[in-house]
């Protein structure tokens, strides 16, 4: 039996794998796109204390490295199955859909074929992903899964969209969304940007723009890119610490829309005041769905 716990940023995802861990004897699979490369540990909220337990795809890149959907695939899959051959649980935690699919349903992508798209409009790109897939939910802007969604079709010749219909699991898995009002998201997300500056997220995005790294791994989380704004004088420290709340907040909205279109989830309410309740109902409804 595989486990996915999913939802967006700053619902708990973290704690509750730990928890599932030591309940279930379990082992951690990291299925987040940024917390596979090494460093910005703040900018990507990656755990700290691991409790002991094994973690998978965490910090196994230089921030220089291309790493795409078709490598997690192959390296998931391969980790998958020997947690399962050690008669241990797999628990996939992340909040990229993308990757959780990948590594779990019977589908392929095709390897290092971006560069025919380079020097191509993101405008050229949706218009060409229209025409083989008109149903597609993806924004013209998302770039990555433009190209992923233009790749899926050449692989599978189907549209990405429509992947669903005869998507075939690789492995029993229970799905557990994690969610909360959205206004109580959003408080907690820019709280969680308020402790990330205090525990060093300007100097930790410093490092890397005195380093010149501008990387897929550098660019795509929130957070370094605005505070580069900010160190080449473009905005104010104040500006760009706002532009990542607002960024933060956007994203794990589009998360929510992701996940209910591309997902089959078993969704629970995040209990802040007393997350142990929210651990128990969850562990509960895991036990029951294991013992059919």
């Amino acid at each position: 039996m595989v486990i996915v716990i999913t939802g967006p940023t700053a619902v708990g995802k973290t704690d509750l794998s730990l928890f599932l861990a030591h309940k279930l004897n379990g082992e951690i699979i990291n299925a987040d796109s940024t917390q596979i490369y090494k460093g910005l540990d703040i900018a990507t909220n990656k755990v700290q204390d691991t409790e002991g337990i094994k973690h998978y795809l965490f910090n196994e890149k230089d921030l220089r490295d291309d790493y795409s959907v078709f490598d997690y695939q192959k390296d998931a899959r391969e980790i998958i199955d020997d947690i399962l051959k050690r008669g241990k649980v797999p628990i996939l935690v992340g909040g990229t859909g993308l990757y959780i699919n990948a590594a779990l349903y019977d589908y392929k992508f095709e390897a290092k074929v971006n560069a025919e798209y380079e020097g191509v409009s993101n405008d050229e790109l949706y218009k060409m992903l229209l025409e083989v897939d008109p149903n597609t939910t993806i924004h013209l802007n998302n770039r990555v899964r433009v190209i992923s969604a233009l790749n899926y079709y050449k692989a599978n010749g189907k549209p990405y969209s429509e992947k669903e219909k005869d998507m075939n699991l690789l492995y029993d898995t229970i799905f557990i969304g994690l969610t909360t009002d959205r206004e109580i998201l959003y408080y907690k997300i820019n709280k969680r940007v308020d402790k990330m500056v205090e525990e060093g997220l300007i100097e930790e995005a410093k490092e890397v723009y005195d380093l010149g790294i501008r990387s897929k791994a550098v660019m795509t989380p929130i957070g370094p890119k605005e505070l580069f704004d900010y160190f080449d004088g473009n905005i104010t420290l104040e500006e760009a610490i706002d532009l990542i709340k607002n960024k933060s907040r956007k994203y794990a909205k589009r998360q929510y829309t992701w996940f209910r279109n591309q997902m089959k989830l078993k969704w629970f309410t995040t209990n802040y005041d007393d997350f142990s309740k929210t651990e128990e109902e969850v562990l509960k409804y895991i036990n029951k769905k294991m013992s059919k």
